[in-house]
């Protein structure tokens, strides 16, 4: 734990660093713009969060693209999502569309959190007169020619570079929110798994052993072994959650190797694995979208890291555990086969050794499951 504070005070420090700036004029219709993946549209989330903190009468709409859409519907800082999509860019109709749905909405303010050329586009096409964005390396592609309003955020993890782009906006160090809505058939399908798997809210775990590099996976057999000796010590189950058919098979695999600790879990969407998790006592797995999830539902997590930069993009939050041993930052991390090397690296005892003390501290304190992460 010393090592994770002096990172978080670092984090505070750097963002603390910031040259602070006029702020321009308030906003009155903001365009957010982070097309995808998952995790990453939950990581713009306490962005959103704070402009509507800072800017309560303003219109806010989000573009993006895919399954994120899920977890923007119905937030209560969001006025609208736009739905783009996939690869809209490559087709010039599909452009001429966009362009002329984000037209119509006057947008005085566009906020580019991907800082991509594709992303930078959709902000250029909205018509917005102020582009945010970032400035030096983060600022990727052409993304710096179309952002006109760009930073230097110097930050830790990837949360806080989002939020330090909202800077010029007079937003400075915004205390970090997710406010992630659960419906009520949401709440009742999570309420109907653990009463017909009999499981208690608040003493269970979930694992995923998926990612979206194969090289981002930790073997599925260690969870297994991990599930085991977690109900050996803890007295707690553990649900597996998947997505796709590939994913399930890796989850199968969990649960025939942990003794009966493990069961899996039915097809979920994303809302309801939100809600699932929003019950769990702890949630174990790799740099992924349920792992960020969890962060942003409140659950205490241990996120396991190769090729990613744990401290860029593990879980969020002095009270959750990022583990890792090897960094593998090579060019060939990413694609479909990739060694996983620096996930094997990763030893069942030392994810059970932080799993058992936080297991420790939370089975004791009674952990509140309605909790938003900070």
């Amino acid at each position: 734990m010393p090592a994770r504070a002096a990172e978080l005070r670092a984090d505070s420090a750097a963002n603390q660093a910031r040259p602070r700036v006029s702020p321009l004029p308030a906003p009155q219709r903001i365009l957010i713009v982070r097309l995808t993946a998952i995790g990453d549209v939950i990581h713009g989330l306490p962005s959103l969060c704070a402009l509507r903190n800072a800017f309560p009468d303003a219109h806010i709409s989000w573009v993006v693209e895919g399954a994120g859409a899920q977890l923007l519907e119905g937030h209560p800082a969001l006025d609208e999502v736009i739905r783009a999509p996939r690869r809209w860019y490559r087709s010039w109709g599909e452009t001429r569309r966009l362009r002329k749905t984000l037209r119509q909405r006057r947008f005085d303010t566009a906020v580019d959190l991907q800082c991509l050329t594709k992303s930078a586009l959709a902000a250029w096409l909205s018509g917005a007169p102020r582009r945010l964005g970032v400035a030096g390396r983060n600022g990727r592609e052409f993304s710096r020619a179309l952002n006109n309003v760009r930073t230097l955020v110097r930050a830790r993890h990837v949360i806080d570079q989002y939020l330090g782009i909202l800077t010029p906006l007079g937003i400075n160090n915004p205390k970090v929110e997710f406010r992630l809505p659960e419906s009520a058939a949401d709440a009742a399908f999570a309420d109907r798994l653990l009463a017909e798997g009999g499981l208690e809210s608040g003493r269970f775990l979930v694992m995923n052993p998926g990612a979206g590099w194969t090289s981002k996976q930790w073997p599925p057999e260690r969870y297994g072994e991990l599930a085991a000796r977690l109900r050996r010590s803890h007295g707690v189950p553990t649900v597996v959650a998947w997505a796709g058919d590939q994913e399930r098979r890796l989850a199968q695999t969990i649960v025939d190797a942990s003794g009966a600790a493990a069961r899996l879990a039915p097809d979920t969407s994303l809302t309801q694995l939100a809600a699932l998790e929003r019950r769990a006592t702890l949630f174990v797995g790799s740099d992924t979208g349920p792992m960020h999830l969890a962060v942003a539902v409140g659950t205490p997590a241990v996120s396991l890291h190769g090729p990613s930069r744990a401290s860029w993009c593990g879980a969020y939050g002095e009270h959750n555990q990022r583990i890792q041993v090897e960094l593998d930052e090579g060019p060939q991390r990413k694609r479909p086969g990739a060694d996983d090397y620096a996930m094997r690296a990763i030893s069942v005892d030392l994810v059970a050794e932080r799993c058992d003390a936080m297991l420790a501290r939370l089975l004791s304190a009674g952990r509140s499951t309605t909790g938003d992460a900070a």
